[in-house]
C-alpha cells in the first residue's frame, strides 16, 4: 500500500475542524501519523491565521477515491468554496502525495508542496528523507532551500495538544 500524505489547514474554528478531519480520516483509513501543527498567516488574502499540518497513512483506496473522500470531509466541515479560491476555510484537505504517483489530472504530486512553507515544513518534519517524485530531491533539502526565502512558521504542538487546549 502506498504512503499517502494529506495537507490539513483551517482558520475557522481550526482546533475543532482539525480534530474532525483527523477523526474522519482515522475512521476511514486506520492508523495515521501526524506532523506538528503550525500557525501561519493567511496567504493571498486578509484573514485569521491558519493552523496547518500534514498527515501520513497507508490505504488500498485509490487516489481518485481518496480525493473524493477529502472533498466530502471538507463539505461535512462546512467548507464554502469561493470562485477566486482564496478566503477563510473551515477545512482544507489536499492530497499531496500518493506514493510516487505522478498524475497531472489528479494534481499529483500537489504543486503546493514546493510552493508554500505551511505545506513543505510539516511534510519535511514527517518525511525528511522522502524524495519528491518529480524533482528527486529530498523533502528536507527542498524545505532547507524554501526556508531561506519564506517566513518561518510557528510550531504550536501536536494535534492532540491543540485539541486538548494546550496551545501556547
Amino acid at each position: 500500500m502506498p504512503d499517502i500524505y494529506v495537507g490539513v489547514g483551517s482558520n475557522i474554528d481550526p482546533e475543532a475542524n482539525i480534530a474532525k478531519a483527523v477523526e474522519m480520516l482515522r475512521n476511514e483509513c486506520g492508523a495515521i501519523e501526524s506532523s506538528s501543527v503550525y500557525r501561519n498567516p493567511a496567504v493571498g488574502f486578509v484573514g485569521d491565521d491558519f493552523l496547518n499540518l500534514v498527515l501520513r497513512f497507508q490505504s488500498s483506496i485509490d487516489a481518485v477515491l481518496i480525493g473524493q473522500l477529502l472533498d466530502d470531509f471538507e463539505q461535512r466541515a462546512g467548507r464554502e468554496r469561493t470562485s477566486a479560491g482564496l478566503g477563510s476555510r473551515s477545512l482544507d484537505l489536499d492530497l499531496l502525495l500518493y506514493g510516487s504517483l505522478i498524475d497531472a489530472s489528479l494534481r499529483l504530486p500537489h504543486e503546493d508542496i514546493l510552493r508554500y512553507s505551511f505545506v513543505l515544513c510539516p511534510l519535511a518534519e514527517l518525511a525528511p528523507t522522502l524524495s519528491h517524485p518529480v524533482t528527486g530531491i529530498s523533502i528536507a533539502e527542498s524545505w532547507g532551500d524554501l526556508a531561506q526565502t519564506k517566513p518561518l512558521l510557528t510550531n504550536i504542538g501536536s494535534p492532540a495538544d491543540i485539541v486538548a487546549g494546550e496551545k501556547p
